[in-house]
């Protein structure tokens, strides 16, 4: 009997909101390119919430309680490496499904994901307020700033649960191809963290004079409330991961979904982890290089963390591309949304490097200071590792692709090779005879070796057979309509 080749689900019309964002039609590089713009916006305004905030308790609380601020936002960067690697499993997976046309089986997968997040939120608020004076202990945190940073911290985690759940609703809408919600809420969320911070640091009009604490609280009345009117908008708008009537009880986590993001996320999340604890090593070993060598170097990670940002959107929607190509049955497709996302990382992270390069001393002017000895240092160091962050862009893009086909162990095992044996190898035999300029070019080696390493995982086929094969959701069901709004 002959075979009827399987086709795609047809798209749905383009009115009919449940139904998600189509990424597998239309030309692939403008696509990607105003699909990952709202989670570059995104990944700014965090970064420029958390300056912002900064300056706000360092100019009103003094430098003790800035200290305090980092000590706590350590702990609270490794809670959110987690629920990244779980939220990056789920938009895979619900991207999967909404391009094989299974709404049904996106919202079990999105389900299970925020039923999960919730629990674990409230398991970590409530761990979190009660050991909080062992985690600050374990950081050796300053006795000077220690209450200051247990105050802090514990509201902190008090917002916990609004914060995930946010972080874990947006990249489910992602996968379904809606990046501009979680967007619009990051808008409010950091425009009310920002103008709040003062009134409850020093008590101004009605508010209390909190200090830190009211720093903390500001930043979780802003989580609360953005999440709150999140979830209103998905449903006044009828977003398509919305549950309604019997799928609440996708909010119970099935055994299959769970064993998924679990299987997937926490590789991922071991990624951010390996990445910080690199970073957190180098910090260290630029501090043996005296004051100066510390100062410069901090003003390089801030310059930095915005070269890395291009690359790091990009490659979270290409994963959700990528995820839906895979769900549709188009192989073909993956080549060139990956071609896109290489194209798109050396335009936008290459000129903003060459920028940086032509512009250096003024930006870390912003930093340092104008009279400050660390100023020369900084440019030095520019010189030598800036360039690196487009090889290090490569690398997380083709990451992205792998991520998609449920290839999560690979891109683990180069980031572990490339950041550890490899740049502090270099590190170890070059600075007895170069100095710490060792330091600073192991940054460029590290990054050669990962894309080397990336390369050749991406290239090899079992991946992409092993994605297709197993990945997809039965044609019946793919062909099923979707539960009905």
């Amino acid at each position: 009997m002959a075979t009827v080749p399987d086709q795609p689900a047809r798209p749905a019309p383009p009115h009919d909101r449940s139904r998600g964002r189509d990424l597998t039609k239309g030309p692939i590089l403008r696509t990607l390119l105003f699909f990952s713009a709202p989670t570059l916006a995104s990944n700014i305004l965090q970064s420029l919430n958390g300056s912002v905030n900064a300056v706000w308790v360092g100019r009103l609380l003094g430098p003790s309680a800035l200290a305090a601020t980092a000590n706590a936002n350590v702990v609270m960067f490794l809670v959110f490496a987690a629920v990244f690697g779980f939220g990056m499993a789920a938009t895979v997976k619900v991207g999967q499904a909404f391009g094989a046309g299974n709404v049904d089986a996106a919202r079990r997968t999105f389900g299970t994901a925020v039923g999960f997040c919730i629990g674990l939120s409230a398991l970590v608020a409530g761990a979190g307020w009660v050991f909080a004076p062992h985690l600050l202990h374990a950081m050796s945190t300053p006795g000077e700033v220690f209450d200051l940073a247990l105050a802090y911290l514990r509201v902190i985690f008090i917002a916990m649960p609004a914060s995930m759940l946010t972080v874990m609703i947006g990249m489910g809408l992602r996968g379904a191809g809606d990046a501009q919600t979680s967007l619009r809420f990051m808008i409010v969320s950091v425009l009310l963290d920002v103008a709040l911070n003062p009134l409850f640091i020093a008590g101004i009009g009605p508010f209390p004079r909190m200090g830190i604490a009211g720093s903390a609280l500001a930043s979780a009345i802003a989580s609360y409330l953005s999440m709150a009117g999140l979830l209103v908008y998905v449903y006044a708008r009828n977003l398509p991961l919305r549950l309604r009537g019997a799928e609440v009880s996708y909010l119970i986590p099935a055994r299959s979904e769970l064993r998924y993001i679990f299987t997937k996320g926490l590789p991922m999340g071991a990624q951010m982890l390996i990445i910080s604890m690199a970073g957190i090593i180098m910090v260290g070993l630029a501090n043996r290089q005296g004051a100066t060598a510390s100062a410069a170097y901090g003003a390089s990670l801030q310059v930095w963390s915005y070269l890395q940002m291009p690359a790091m959107a990009i490659s979270a929607a290409l994963s959700a591309m990528a995820a839906q190509a895979i769900g549709a049955r188009l192989p073909e497709r993956l080549g060139r949304i990956t071609r896109a996302g290489l194209i798109l990382n050396l335009s936008i992270t290459g000129l903003m490097t060459v920028l940086l390069l032509l512009f250096d001393r003024p930006v870390l002017q912003l930093f340092l200071g104008p009279q400050s000895p660390a100023v020369d240092l900084a440019r030095h160091i520019q010189f030598l590792a800036s360039w690196s962050f487009v090889l290090f862009g490569i690398t997380i893009v083709l990451f992205g692709t792998m991520r998609a086909g449920g290839v999560v162990l690979a891109p683990l095992v180069v980031l572990a090779i490339a950041l550890y044996p490899v740049r502090l190898g270099f590190y170890a035999l070059l600075f007895p005879r170069i100095g710490a300029d060792a330091l600073w070019l192991s940054f460029p080696v590290g990054s050669v070796a990962a894309v080397t390493l990336a390369t050749f995982a991406y290239s090899r086929k079992g991946w992409r057979e092993k994605a297709l094969a197993v990945s997809l959701v039965p044609r019946e069901a793919a062909l099923a309509p979707a539960t009905a709004a």
